[in-house]
């Protein structure tokens, strides 16, 4: 027998503790289909069926609460040893997680301001994975993309940009006119999608367009990847406005439409709190917070 899906266990966990595909998705950062994706290829690989899918809402079959209640306790457990086998941080720095393309985007671009004005503060600026949960026992801040505040008793978090993301392409690609967007000249010059489908359907739908049953197009599972493939003009992208105002600001994207989706979602800006042997990094975090407040009030 091969090895058990570790991906799709803890997706299954995470429902089973949240209590819903969406909550599930949310709590592990990652899109609802695929969460539904990780479930059907857990069930696939046990040969049976976890859940009871005959009403509205599909309901834990007796042997996936059982399944649900072993995985808490060997997750629990591996995070404990892995929390004691790892080294304390002993260099005192501040470690930022954040998100492919907050850290790409947003943060790196404007770190050599902070380390220029700031050169007594270590940064350690890691990513924070989708579907991994962030340590907040040893990162201080992070940055991440959800359809919710994330919120929890050790952690306190404020919305931090935008998620509305609207059609954009390679001047390149649309010419010296900027084109009437319709289905028939979107699929001739290529989708590119975000993770899955979704996002072109619910655009074209709001758009006023109809929605082909067949969406061509390359899937992209970061926005990293998105944004370089529009970038190259290879097609028509959903890209956070948040994300590229550089790219729109210098020519190299051009904004195809007010219409937009993704306003449901923001990106997020969460800190741990801080226990009193923490103190010597709590000036350092402050003058963090204070500098990313004086950058986007900058634009």
């Amino acid at each position: 027998m091969s090895q058990p899906p570790l991906n799709a266990l803890r997706a299954f966990e995470a429902i089973a503790r949240t209590g819903s595909f969406r909550a599930a998705a949310e709590s592990l950062f990652v899109t609802q289909p695929a969460v539904s994706h990780q479930i059907k290829h857990l069930e696939q690989w046990l040969g049976v069926p976890l859940f009871d899918r005959s009403g509205r809402v599909p309901k834990l079959l007796p042997r996936g609460v059982a399944l649900a209640r072993d995985l808490t306790t060997a997750f629990d457990g591996i995070d404990a040893a892995c929390r004691r086998a790892r080294p304390a941080a002993s260099d005192g720095a501040l470690v930022v997680a954040a998100i492919p393309s907050v850290a790409i985007c947003w943060l790196i671009p404007r770190l050599p301001g902070f380390r220029a004005r700031h050169p007594e503060i270590q940064l350690r600026v890691i990513y924070a994975h989708h579907g991994h949960d962030i340590d907040f026992t040893t990162t201080d801040l992070a940055f991440t993309f959800s359809s919710s505040c994330p919120a929890g008793e050790t952690i306190s978090s404020r919305p931090f940009l935008s998620g509305r993301s609207v059609p954009v392409a390679s001047p390149a690609l649309v010419g010296s006119a900027p084109p009437k967007l319709s289905v028939e000249w979107l699929l001739g010059v290529g989708l590119l999608h975000d993770t899955d489908l979704s996002g072109w359907r619910t655009w074209l739908d709001r758009a006023g367009q109809p929605v082909p049953e067949r969406m061509p197009g390359a899937i992209f599972e970061d926005f990293n990847l998105l944004r370089a493939a529009a970038l190259a003009g290879q097609g028509v992208a959903l890209c956070s406005l948040a994300m590229i105002r550089p790219d729109l600001a210098e020519g190299r994207l051009v904004q195809l439409s007010e219409v937009s989706v993704l306003e449901e979602f923001d990106y997020y800006l969460t800190q741990s709190n801080l226990t009193p042997r923490d103190a010597p990094r709590r000036k350092a975090r402050q003058v963090f917070l204070s500098w990313i407040e004086s950058e986007q009030a900058a634009g």
